[in-house]
Order: structure tokens, then sequence, then C-alpha cells
């Protein structure tokens, strides 16, 4: 691989960087609630008519939790990422953050399926096992095996793509920057009508799981990360843009046609997401970053691939499979399915995540630079070395080849040990 130069980011006098948010780790955690609090109403666990009402009407719109976490996924690996980390060190590091626990899930959902006698179709199996099930549009391949996996299936796409197109994103000029985070809403909305260019039994598949179409929601939360980077985002704080968030969802989920959902959603989340992350890099209170919900933000990943599994295979267990649990059993069982996944996926996260993480991903290079910002030294054969504690790093094909100015704010450093873990 070939040397690039670069220069490390500059830091305004007297502020600190900022590079971890632990407030996205705690949105983390409210995007896997609202999609576990929506599959708790759609498989049926509640028996009851009114309370199963209740549930419904309450996640409603909690589908739109993954798309919650494209946002957040785009914004994270912007805001993350380092000059003088190679794509191949990009790559590892999401290979190995996604695929352990993901391969995992697929072992316990392959014998689950052994155990209850369901046909297994080895090419959806294979297709799932490689995360590549999205691309597939017929039925039974996208949502095969451990289903919620598709969405990995498009993690893995944009975590292809993201090193390839980053060098342009750095270059861009800010108006570009803004017409991707305007444009996207807009694009999510012209899906409906567009639609009738798909056959109609693909229909579904191109609008919610395709991962060309679902990549919008990503390319509009890299784009507002290079913004806020730059210090050209513009946006509400945290308080306003959590009361923008609740009303938003409020109204879609009363008065607002079904087809504006997803479009009006994406508007929503994008500014909570930047909201949050503008508290954490100037310290200003956040209580998305208290300990318990940058705990719940970190094992979110495993509660998510785990949730479904534990539902289904405990309903199909006891018999209550598509008729649900009576009385206040059913809500009870909802309140300890919850319970239930937290834990395994407490385990899941203790003891595959992050051994896996140890193991096969590649460390982080540090930041270029002396503390306080000094600049990076170029070697007269062009490669690129930064000092930190004494330490000389080499940069081999960055995925991030352009200088950046990177907002940051006092405080930063402030968090508790909790606060200040990585949140990907």
């Amino acid at each position: 691989m070939t040397s690039t130069s670069l220069a490390a980011p500059a830091t305004a006098p007297g502020r600190t960087d900022a590079d971890r948010l632990p407030s996205l780790t705690g949105l983390r955690w409210i995007a896997a609630l609202l999609v576990f609090g929506f599959h708790a109403g759609t498989m049926r666990i509640i028996a009851d008519p009114g309370p199963q009402a209740v549930v419904g009407e309450i996640f409603t719109l909690g589908l739109s939790g993954v798309q919650f976490f494209f946002i957040l996924s785009g914004f994270v690996l912007v805001w993350s990422a380092r000059p003088g980390a190679s794509r191949r060190r990009f790559w590892r590091r999401r290979f190995a953050k996604i695929y352990p626990n993901h391969l995992v899930l697929w072992a316990l959902a392959m014998l689950a399926m052994l155990w209850f006698a369901d046909p297994i179709n080895p090419v959806a199996a294979l297709e799932n096992l490689l995360l590549v099930q999205a691309w597939d549009p017929r039925p039974g391949h996208f949502y095969s095996v451990n289903n919620v996996s598709w969405s990995l299936s498009c993690e893995l796409f944009f975590y292809l793509c993201l090193p390839l197109v980053l060098p342009a994103v750095r270059r861009a000029r800010p108006w570009l920057l803004w017409a991707v985070v305007i444009a996207v809403p807009l694009l999510i909305l012209a899906l409906w009508p567009g639609q009738a260019l798909v056959p109609e039994p693909d229909r579904w598949w191109f609008a919610q799981v395709f991962p060309l179409v679902r990549s919008l929601e990503f390319w509009m939360g890299v784009a507002a990360a290079e913004l806020m980077l730059r210090g050209r985002w513009r946006g509400p704080r945290l308080p306003l843009a959590s009361l923008i968030f609740v009303l938003t969802w409020v109204a879609a989920s009363q008065w607002i046609r079904a087809e504006f959902w997803a479009a009006l959603l994406s508007a929503a989340y994008v500014l909570v997401i930047a909201a949050a992350a503008d508290a954490d890099v100037h310290g200003r209170r956040s209580p998305l970053r208290s300990r318990t919900m940058v705990w719940l933000g970190e094992v979110s990943f495993a509660f998510y691939l785990v949730h479904v599994f534990v539902i289904m295979t405990i309903l199909r267990s006891t018999g209550d499979w598509g008729t649900g649990l009576p009385g206040w059993w059913g809500p009870l069982a909802v309140i300890g399915f919850l319970l239930l996944t937290l834990g395994l996926a407490a385990l899941l996260h203790r003891y595959v995540e992050q051994p896996m993480m140890r193991r096969l991903a590649p460390s982080r290079p540090p930041r270029p630079g002396r503390p306080g910002g000094g600049a990076a030294s170029t070697t007269p054969s062009g490669a690129a070395r930064a000092t930190e504690s004494g330490v000389a790093v080499r940069s081999e094909t960055p995925m991030d080849g352009l200088p950046r100015q990177r907002v940051t704010g006092a405080g930063a450093d402030s968090a508790t040990g909790a606060e200040r873990r990585s949140i990907h």
C-alpha cells in the first residue's frame, strides 16, 4: 500500500478533542427499544385486544428504530474516522464488531429450526450467513434464519462503501452536504410513488430492505456529521430537538398518513443525533450519557440481534405462537421478554462481542498531533507521522485523505470512564 501524507485536524485553542460521544451510545438503546416495542406489538405476545392495542398504539412507528440506527451509524463512523486509519483497518474493525454476534445468532436460529423441524432453504441460509440476503427480493430470503439480520446485510454494504466515498465527502462544499441532509427525506417520500416502477411482489423489499434504498439514511448521517465536524451544522439543542422528535412521533402516529412517516422521522432523528453530539462536544447536560444509558447502548446491538429469536422460540415452545397470552400474562410476558433479552444480550456482549473485538479488530491509530492540537510532522518520504505520547504512527492508504476542522468543546474530557467508552 502507498503512504499518504495527512495533516492533523486543527484544534481550537483551549478546547479538547471530543472523539467519543456517549450520548449517541445512549441513543442506540432508544432505537433498539423502539424496534423491540414494535415487535412486541406485531408478534402477538398479548392476546387481549385492550392491552394489545395500547402496545400497538405506542409503538406503531417502532420499526423506524432501524432507520434511527442507519442515520446514527453514518454519523458515528464519520465523526470517529481518523486520519491515517487505512481502509483495511476500518473494514476489519467493522467485521469484528458485527460478525461474531451474527454468527452466534445464525447458529442458534438454525438449531431452533432443526428442533422445530422447519424446512430449511440452503440458499437462503447461506445468504444469511454471508450477510448478502438483503439483496435477494425473493420471499423467504431477505428475512431468513434470524430475520433481523437483514439490517446487518445493509450495514455491511454501507461499511464497504464509506471508505471509498469519504474522501469525496471531505472535499464536498457545505452547501452540497446540506443538500444531502435536506434531500434524503424528500427522496424517502418519493419512494411511495416510486414503488409503482417495481413489480408489486417486490415493493416491500424495495422500500424497506434494499440496501441501495436504505443507504439514503446512512448518507444523511454522514453528511450531518461532516457538517458538524466543520462547525457548519445549524440545529436545535438537545432539549428542543427531543421535543421536536416527540411531537413528530405523536403527530405521525395519530394524524399523519403512513407514507409521510419515514420522511418526517428521518428529519427528527438527525436533529436529535446532532443535538446529542453537540451536547457532548460542548459539555452540556445530557441524560443520554448517564452510566445506565451508556451501558444499555453498549449492549443494544446484541439486544437487537437476540430479541426476535427469544420471543419466537419461547412462544413456539409454549404453544402460544400466533395466539398470545391471555389476561395479564400478556403484558407480563412483554416485560419478561424485555428483561430476559437484556440479560442474554449482556452475556453476548460480554463473552462474544467484546472478546472478539479485542482478538479480531486492529487497534485504532492515535490522533495525529501532540496534545493541544500540534500539527503532524511529515517525513521526507511523504509518510505522515504523528507523535502522541512519544509514539510515531505511519499512515497507510487512509480512508480519510483530507485534513478538516474538528469541532471540539470544553468539558469533553470530564465524562466518567463509562461515559468515555467508544460508541462503536
